[in-house]
């Protein structure tokens, strides 16, 4: 019996022996090129290989690496990768690995997989096959022509035109592609299926020098015989309308750009392109528009249209156009895409009699529609965020978008379907007025939607309040990162606005994977940037010409985004790619700045300046108005700086020692001109020591005496006065001088204007204003009131770096080395933060206890971390071991000091001792 239990015993020791190796054992995963997986239809000809290490190993690290790319999964291996055998790499690269294999052909695919050597010179398993397919490399790939209705639509709302070709496959298929964009948003459908699952395609882009094109796998929706494909076209963005709601008749057509491709087993291909032999006409779709929605009239449908044997005898012919073809573009960031549903969560019959549904989320998508009524019912649905003090339903912060829904019933006795197809909404609240029987919760599902970027961050403490306040951020981000990084997503604007997205940028990509979403819509940036290097305030700027250009702050996007991105994700190619554009742009100023005087820029055109700043009345006091003059001067150098590193970094030797020439000129007159000899600036505001600071624009020597000043300021008012331009740094200077009991008392207020104003208020979403509900109930202003507007969310960025203490290494950028720092201070005692780098996960979660630390940490694999512990006294515990470190002596105005050590890959435990 012994003998027996022995036996088990050691079988048990040898399990989990097997059990820990296995679990010690390094591998790779997470393969992503051009940071998605498996994408098609990608026209980088240099693509970017990344992966992860997954591994327990304490310290480990990648110390090589061998990719093999092939051209068929056949031949992915050492002895027949046709395309790319790196061989062994000595390198701990693992992210954004250029391709350096054979030329890449349009319609290329490859498969590929990576292998590493660990810290101890041992080769991991080859990772599982990744896939990634070109598109069109060359303007001669495209055999379609663009084709239009043969009646042009001389109204601005008018019926969405519908087109239909039917084709014959006589030979087994091997794979299908379909290459398809509009001038305007397209739905396709094969045999009457819709292809693929993205919205609002082909996206938001500066149309006339940039179009995207989708390529979709349509080979399972293909058969034997006669096929049938179809394709709807609506308004979108090409054929919306200014702000000011004048319709843009420049862009009279709607066009249909598509060619689908089909490969037969026996190597023979069959191409369909758009052409004269295309069928036109006009359904149900009555009207579609970005701003004021759509009405759908279900007694016109067209059943069967877009599968074969239709008949389409009545349908009209289409024309072929001479719209250019050179403008074509891969897509770069992810699609648009059903992310989540909402069911109400009350129904409210308001004083004026209407009856509304509430979501309970302010969100952005459509409402799906389930209704059973009598043939020619007409049902409205209007969509708003907020209702009034009185409880009515309130839509003037719409201004001139109307966000309705109307749809007639086809009838019969049966439930029927709708969701609108090209117009979304930003919503909590519905009317729904028309619908025959009772309003029941079952009436409507809310159908969020965005650009369908990984959410990579979480962030959480013990005050419920700030708990909100991140979720609400997240939902803005939400709500407005949809094709482009927008201001608001509900009334008649909608737009790129610059300075908005170059403040909370920091913020998104902590929340979301948001690099290629950005690269994106730099490249409009860049091409809707003017011959002198003026930035137009919003991107794309098509196809509202020209709203004001070169706002100093608004067009500092151009150098600023890119170099967040470089922060954050240690990607050097969008320096490079945008370079141009960033040189443009201090270029300008340069030019401009020779007229003036002191050399420092001067604009002449209208400014911004620190948007939605709060003034007061406060005694003896001016308000927060910071001076134009001022504003300049300091994105000036901010601009400039940035342009010298980013030149460093990309071997541009000359230009690097000219604008790190140039900026010190610009710092010199700045003092001059700005600031005094005992650290006051001019203007005296909350704004202006933030931006000076932050961008080191004040001397050594005076640095404390500006950051005093600040926190006087601070508290002298109790509240932040910042705008749009001094928000997302105020917290970071606050803590950096050592004022974190400043930076806190801004977090935890509650009363107007602050943070948490909005969430006592039960905001879900992120105010454009401070005070967009006022204390007694009303609104701040009729029509400039956004309820989703993520720009004053850029706290969020803080909360991340500063509370938790997760940050991305300046040296060593993308988390290839961490910066461990958190902040504790007063009633925050209990942080949990994750942030999935593209090396891993990295976790900071640490709490306060009876004067004790603890802080648990994880370093993600091929990585390594500087951590500074917070400490009142000497000594540091790691994973309960005492360790040999040394207490800081910063000079600053924190209740404690920082412990620094530094550690490589794994979990760890430090505690301290620490008192408030």
């Amino acid at each position: 019996m012994r003998e027996i239990r022995f036996i088990r015993l050691c079988l048990l020791i040898m399990l989990l022996g097997v059990s820990v190796s296995l679990k010690a054992a390094t591998e790779l995963g997470n393969l992503t090129t051009e940071y998605k997986k498996d994408p098609i239809g990608i026209d980088v000809t240099v693509p970017r290989f990344s992966w992860k290490l997954l591994s327990d190993v304490r310290d480990q690290e990648q110390t090589a690496y061998q990719i093999l790319v092939a051209s068929s999964p056949e031949l992915l291996t050492p002895q027949k990768a046709d395309l790319w055998n790196s061989q062994k790499v000595g390198s701990s690269q693992s992210v954004l690995v250029d391709y350096a294999g054979s030329s890449l052909k349009s319609r290329q695919r490859g498969w590929w997989m990576v292998r590493a050597w660990d810290k101890n010179g041992k080769a991991t398993k080859w990772s599982k096959p990744a896939l990634f397919e070109m598109g069109f490399l060359q303007p001669s790939d495209w055999q379609a022509n663009w084709i239009k209705p043969a009646v042009a639509f001389e109204e601005y709302s008018h019926p969405a035109p519908y087109f239909r070709k039917e084709f014959n496959l006589n030979k087994p298929i091997k794979s299908a592609r379909l290459y398809s964009t509009s001038r305007g948003l397209y739905e396709f459908f094969i045999n009457g299926e819709r292809v693929g699952d993205q919205y609002f395609t082909p996206g938001y882009t500066s149309y006339e020098k940039r179009l995207q094109y989708q390529v979709y796998d349509i080979t399972p929706l293909l058969k034997g015989g006669v096929n049938a494909t179809g394709a709807i076209v609506g308004n979108g963005w090409y054929r919306a309308f200014r702000p000011n709601n004048t319709p843009l008749m420049q862009h009279q057509d709607l066009e249909l750009f598509a060619q689908l491709e089909v490969e037969f087993a026996d190597g023979s291909r069959l191409i369909i392109p758009t052409d004269d032999s295309w069928k036109t006409t006009t359904g149900p779709l009555l009207k579609s528009e970005m701003y004021d929605g759509e009405i759908y009239d279900a007694r016109q449908e067209l059943t069967g249209w877009n599968q074969p044997g239709y008949d389409d005898a009545k349908w009209g012919k289409t024309q072929i156009t001479q719209t250019k073809k050179n403008n074509l573009v891969g897509v770069i960031a992810e699609p648009v895409r059903k992310i989540e549903e909402l069911k109400p969560i009350e129904i409210i019959y308001t004083p004026a009699g209407d009856t509304v549904l509430d979501m309970g989320q302010n969100m952005v998508g459509w409402c799906r529609l389930r209704v059973k009524a009598p043939k020619g019912t007409t049902i409205k649905l209007r969509h708003s965020e907020i209702l009034d003090q009185e409880g009515n339903f309130y839509t003037a912060n719409l201004r001139t978008a109307d966000q309705e829904i109307i749809y007639t019933t086809r009838g019969g006795g049966e439930w029927e379907t709708f969701e609108p197809k090209f117009s979304f909404q930003g919503f909590r609240y519905v009317a729904v007025s028309g619908y025959p029987a009772e309003v029941t919760n079952d009436l409507i599902t809310g159908v969020v939607i965005h650009s369908d970027l990984d959410f990579v961050g979480a962030f959480s403490c013990n005050n419920e309040l700030i708990n909100q306040l991140q979720q609400n951020i997240v939902w803005s981000q939400r709500g407005n990162f949809l094709d482009i990084p927008s201001d608001c997503p509900q009334r008649d604007e909608r737009l790129g606005w610059t300075a908005d997205i170059h403040a909370f940028a920091p913020t998104a990509f902590y929340n979301m994977n948001s690099a290629a979403f950005l690269t994106k819509w730099l490249k409009d940036l860049a091409a809707d940037q003017h011959e002198d290097g003026r930035v137009p305030n919003v991107i794309p700027d098509e196809p509202y010409n020209k709203i004001n250009i070169g706002a100093t702050g608004w067009a500092d996007a151009a150098t600023i985004v890119p170099w967040s991105i470089y922060t954050h994700y240690g990607d050097k190619q969008v320096l490079e790619d945008q370079y141009a554009s960033m040189k443009g742009w201090v270029e300008y100023m340069r030019r401009e700045a020779k007229t003036s005087e002191d050399r420092l820029y001067r604009p002449k055109t209208f400014q911004f300046n620190d948007w939605l700043a709060f003034t007061s009345t406060f005694p003896n006091y001016q308000g927060a108005t910071t001076d134009t003059d001022f504003l300049a001067a300091v994105f000036y150098y901010h601009s400039t700086a940035i342009l010298a590193k980013s030149a460093a970094l990309l071997g541009k030797e000359q230009d690097a020692a000219t604008y790190a020439s140039l900026q010190k000129q610009i710092k010199e007159s700045f003092t001059r001109e700005f600031l005094s000899q005992n650290g006051r600036l001019s203007p005296n505001t909350q704004t202006a020591y933030v931006l000076a600071l932050s961008f080191d624009l004040v001397p050594e020597e005076l640095k404390a005496s500006a950051a005093q000043r600040l926190a006087n300021d601070v508290n002298k008012f109790g509240h932040i006065t910042t705008g749009f331009l001094g928000v997302a740094d105020i917290s970071h200077v606050l803590t950096r001088y050592g004022h974190v009991a400043e930076a806190y008392k801004l977090l935890y207020r509650q009363k107007y204007p602050s943070w948490l104003y909005p969430v006592t208020k039960g905001a879900t979403t992120i105010w454009e204003r401070w005070d967009a509900i006022k204390p007694d109930g009303s609104f701040q202003t009729e029509k400039g009131n956004s309820f989703n507007h993520y720009a004053y969310g850029a706290v969020g960025d803080w909360l991340y770096k500063a509370v938790a203490g997760i940050n991305p290494s300046p040296a060593e950028p993308g988390y290839k080395k961490i910066i461990f720092k958190p902040h504790p201070y007063g009633e925050m005692n209990d942080v949990k933060a994750s942030h999935e780098s593209l090396y891993g996960t990295i976790v900071s979660e640490w709490k306060m206890e009876n004067g004790k630390f603890k802080w648990h940490v994880t370093v993600p694999p091929n990585t390594r971390a500087e951590v500074f512990v917070p400490a009142s006294q000497q000594g540091l515990l790691i994973n309960g071991k005492a360790a040999k470190a040394t207490l800081l002596d910063e000079e600053n105005a924190l209740p404690y000091q920082f412990i620094r050590t530094e550690v490589g890959a794994g979990k760890y435990v430090f505690e301290s001792s620490l008192t408030l």
